[in-house]
């Protein structure tokens, strides 16, 4: 049997200047874990660097236009789907009014989050966020 293969994902953690919160959203339905709170992102396509795939990404799913990633971290995740990379990156300025092209939810959220079950990929990255933030 082969090893599995990463897919490589860019992860998009938006943070509103204004009060610190954080954007996530709800995975669309037709996914795995679909209902599920994530932070926005997508596949890297061939050839991509990780902040072209989140500008794309976050343009298709959210209809905004980032100014910049700034790499943070990165992570994986054996999902039964899936086993994943993923390129977290903060994001803290971007253009546009947020559209909800795939149907899903979105909640700014400050930590400890609210809103539940989040993909399960996501919470070390949460771990970490708290901990920047000296929340417990």
């Amino acid at each position: 049997m082969s090893a599995r293969q990463h897919t490589e994902v860019a992860v998009g953690i938006l943070i509103r200047e204004a009060d610190d919160a954080l954007l996530l959203s709800t995975r669309p339905e037709g996914k795995p874990y679909a209902g599920y709170w994530e932070f926005p992102g997508g596949k890297i396509e061939a050839g991509e660097t990780v902040e072209q795939a989140l500008r794309r990404e976050l343009q298709e799913e959210l209809g905004i236009t980032i100014a910049s990633a700034i790499a943070w971290k990165v992570t994986e995740h054996d999902y039964p789907h899936a086993l994943v990379r993923l390129h977290w990156c903060k994001v803290t300025q971007w253009t546009g009014d947020f559209e909800m092209r795939e149907g899903q939810a979105m909640k700014w959220q400050q930590l400890p989050l609210e809103v539940t079950p989040v993909l399960p990929g996501a919470m070390p990255v949460l771990g970490w966020l708290a901990d920047e933030r000296g929340v417990s």
